[in-house]
């Protein structure tokens, strides 16, 4: 599968972001879906997660209540829900396909730079 981020972008803190990850391909719905985000000099951090069916989520201590992981199956695309954003949310964000309960993901799309001014 091959992924394509897009929606990343300058924003005020404070303001609302929405990514979107659009996968090619037909198995789609076999993947469990995340986003990661790296900052510079720092490591690659897992953000949110969201099984196949879209019936289970997961996040980051560090946006708990402020981001939001969504999937669309018809259309092959999960999205992540930007809100409350802070300068340290500042990243490149990548999705990813793979499994959730090993956390293991063999499918990354390229990143989308987000940029969270104060």
């Amino acid at each position: 599968v091959q992924l394509q981020a897009s929606g990343g972008g300058l924003v005020q803190a404070g303001g609302s972001l929405r990514l979107s990850c659009a996968a090619s391909g037909r198995t789609f719905s076999r993947y469990d879906m995340a986003w990661f985000r790296q900052a510079p000099g720092k490591e690659r951090e897992l953000v949110a997660a969201i099984n196949w069916s879209g019936g289970s989520t997961s996040y980051a201590d560090s946006v708990k209540g402020r981001f939001t992981i969504a999937r669309v199956n018809a259309w092959n695309t999960v999205y992540l829900q930007m809100n409350s954003l802070k300068p340290e949310d500042t990243a490149v964000y990548y999705c990813a396909a793979g499994r959730w309960t090993d956390s293991t993901y063999d499918y990354w799309g390229h990143g989308t730079q987000v940029t969270v001014s104060s």
